[in-house]
């Protein structure tokens, strides 16, 4: 299939097609991604309002909406310009009024008649004891009293688009669903008693009460899981494609890694164990992997990817480690080499402070497979990288890694594994929208030895406390953080903070102790102000948040967060994660400024009665939805207009494993139900996916 199938032809049609669409209308409405027929059909009502006919405005506690027939009396022109025409009314139990502003008497004349019975609907109100409904929703003869719904959808609106044009559109566009080949597993289907596409929209249009518009009626169920399964199976295509283009057997002899093993003063974590067996089963078979290893701060995800790294050499083939800044790869490089060594494996680094010479022997030596292991940056994607027979990549995760770069990265090899590594503890429902097409590692149990982490709150006006506390800390030669919050969106502002702070602390402390890190500093200052802290020649660190990603000091044992309130949850918990990483029991101080909104004393106790990143990470997702946890820009996350991520992901988890089942029994959509499967890719947009099934 080419092209987009015919059946959705007026659905992707001209929006100004549609009843009531003029041109001006079809700008306001695309304001809110609304482009053609089908964004109307999936933007369903999220209320509605109750219209069921009463015998009098006195049956329904005011102020509320009323629908009553009532017989029109006396007209009450205004006597000034500008002043309200008034009609006065009876329904079956008493009068009130009517009331219009700026209104034209001898329209009002004619749809209202005196001595006439029409059904009206709207709000009432009590106005000096006097029922009134101001500029009534609906007017209508006695005959026509069915076009009033008993129970009226409310659509979201932008300016310029009232509810009446909305609501005229979304008729006109559900009058062009066509019926659909059934695309879900028919098991599925009948289990959860869902009903076919066209029956689900037309229904979630026309609720009957508010209980039709909770998410897990039969209709708006069934209508989140195709969209949750249109987006599994672009991830499944994409996985299918990593997978399909063929991998390299690595099979592991254990040589390696046992040397590392018993070289280890610890023994590793079960949750260790269970990822090294993945990881390493995973690239004895023939299919590309592509898996997720996802561990909190401190759960030691260096030692897995060193293990996998090792497979990839015992098998005679080379690894690479990618990280995205310089500092971080250093970092990498500092925490693998005694481990290299003790395997007797040659390690080196790529970035693009390799210049002349030097880079030209380092590719020299890759290509010939002198190079065992190679930690860099981005600078390994380069046109002139390249190895003699890469079998595995690892992706140091920071969010800025999409499938996209996945595949780019699968060019260097031709059969590399992947193995993404992700210090953010994400919630199963995010994990499975932003990594639906990889494997998952868990480590879930912190490595032996490692110090709880002691967590308070402490209010702004005990600062002079915690700088004397620090200043003892200090003397017994302890090293300490000290984070100054991205007050305000300006750089500039958010600067002269923490060098205030930092000349504060300085003054305190003493000249060379404090260094200062923060965005606007050239990278070479940043790195240098980074080395120093951790080679112990400074003691106290004053940085903006640059710090979370990663950096591994031991001997920091202090961690003050200023302004703690301000920072997001998951941000709080990388923050911390940065003390702990020693042998020496660690504080975090969060500093805040009292009063604590509900929010802010919600996430600082969460973390202070906490260490476990992924309960805070579902709390996370609790309080802040998941656009935000991921900052929506970069997140990868899609945007669902019906499916909502936070409460329905047993549905994703659902989807993504029907998906998997689809594609595994019919790779490429050929069997009816995978024809009708192409037509939900096409419906929801699923430009990529359809891509990926035409280069099959």
């Amino acid at each position: 299939m080419t092209g987009r199938p015919e059946a959705l032809f007026p659905l992707f049609a001209n929006l100004t097609s549609l009843d009531g669409v003029g041109p001006k209308t079809a700008q306001h409405l695309a304001q809110i991604g609304i482009e053609k027929p089908k964004d109307l059909v999936l933007s369903l009502p999220y209320s509605g309002i109750d219209r069921q006919r009463r015998d009098s405005v006195l049956e329904v506690s005011l102020p509320d909406t009323v629908t009553v027939e009532v017989e029109i009396g006396a007209h009450l022109v205004p006597r000034s310009r500008g002043g309200a025409y008034r009609i006065n009314v009876e329904d079956a139990q008493c009068s009130f009024q009517l009331v219009f502003f700026h209104a034209r008497g001898e329209y009002l004349q004619k749809i209202l008649p005196e001595g006439e019975r029409r059904l009206i609907s709207g709000r009432v109100e009590l106005f000096d004891g006097v029922p009134q409904m101001v500029h009534p929703d609906h007017i209508v003869t006695i005959e026509d009293a069915a076009s009033i719904p008993v129970f009226e959808p409310v659509y979201a609106l932008t300016s310029g688009v009232s509810q009446k044009v909305m609501t005229k559109a979304v008729i006109s566009a559900l009058a062009r669903c066509p019926a659909f080949e059934e695309w879900i597993d028919p098991g599925q289907k009948s289990q959860e008693k869902w009903p076919d596409w066209q029956t689900a929209i037309q229904m979630a249009h026309a609720p009957a009460h508010a209980r039709d518009l909770a998410s897990d009626t039969p209709a708006r169920a069934r209508l989140a899981y195709d969209e949750f399964f249109a987006h599994q199976l672009t991830l499944a295509l994409a996985r299918s494609k990593l997978q399909r283009a063929k991998g390299i057997i690595s099979e592991a002899t254990g040589n390696l890694q046992r040397k590392v093993l018993s070289a280890l003063p610890y023994q590793p974590t079960n949750a260790q164990g269970r990822a090294i067996a993945d990881v390493t089963r995973d690239m004895g078979t023939d299919l590309r992997m592509n898996r997720l290893l996802q561990g909190d701060v401190g759960a030691g995800k260096t030692l897995v990817a060193f293990m996998a790294l090792l497979v990839a050499v015992e098998a005679g083939g080379q690894g690479v480690m990618m990280a995205p800044t310089e500092i971080l790869a250093r970092q990498h490089l500092a925490g693998l080499q005694p481990l290299a060594e003790s395997a007797g494996v040659v390690l080196e680094i790529l970035t693009g402070r390799d210049k002349g010479k030097e880079r030209a022997a380092k590719l020299a030596a890759l290509s010939q497979g002198k190079i065992h292991i190679l930690v860099g940056t981005h600078a390994v994607f380069q046109e002139d990288v390249k190895f003699a027979d890469l079998r595995l990549a690892i992706v140091d995760e920071q969010h800025r890694f999409g499938v996209r770069q996945r595949l780019e990265l699968g060019k260097k090899g031709a059969g590399a594994d992947v193995l993404v590594m992700t210090a953010t503890p994400i919630p199963r429902s995010l994990s499975l929208a932003q990594y639906g097409d990889m494997d998952v590692s868990i480590l879930d149990e912190k490595p032996p030895g490692r110090q709880p982490i002691s967590t308070a709150l402490v209010s702004t006006s005990r600062m002079q406390e915690v700088v004397d506390h620090l200043q003892k800390a200090v003397s017994e030669g302890k090293q300490a953080y000290w984070v100054c919050p991205l007050v305000d969106e300006s750089e500039i502002v958010d600067l002269a903070a923490a060098e205030d702070r930092f000349k504060h602390l300085r003054a305190v402390l003493g000249e060379g102790v404090v260094g200062l890190v923060h965005g606007q500093m050239p990278a070479a200052e940043k790195d240098a102000a980074m080395a120093a802290f951790a080679r112990n020649e400074t003691q106290v660190l004053v940085a903006t948040t640059v710090i979370e990603v990663g950096v591994d000091v031991p001997n920091a044992t202090i961690m003050v967060i200023e302004r703690a309130e301000i920072f997001g949850l998951a941000q709080l918990h990388q923050l911390r994660g940065r003390v702990g990483r020693g042998s020496q029991a660690s504080t975090c101080l969060l500093l805040y400024q009292a009063p604590l909104s509900e929010n802010g004393q919600k996430r600082l106790t969460t973390l202070r009665e906490t260490e476990d990143g992924f309960k805070i990470a579902e709390t996370d997702l609790e309080m802040r939805g998941a656009g935000d946890l991921i900052g929506t820009a970069q997140s990868g996350l899609p945007k669902f207009r019906i499916a909502d991520l936070e409460n329905q992901s047993a549905l994703m988890a659902v989807a993504q494993s029907d998906a998997r089942k689809l594609l595994s029994d019919d790779p490429t959509l050929e069997t009816p139900r995978g024809q009708a499967a192409r037509v939900l890719l096409w419906l929801m947009e699923q430009d990529q996916a359809i891509r990926l099934i035409s280069v099959g």
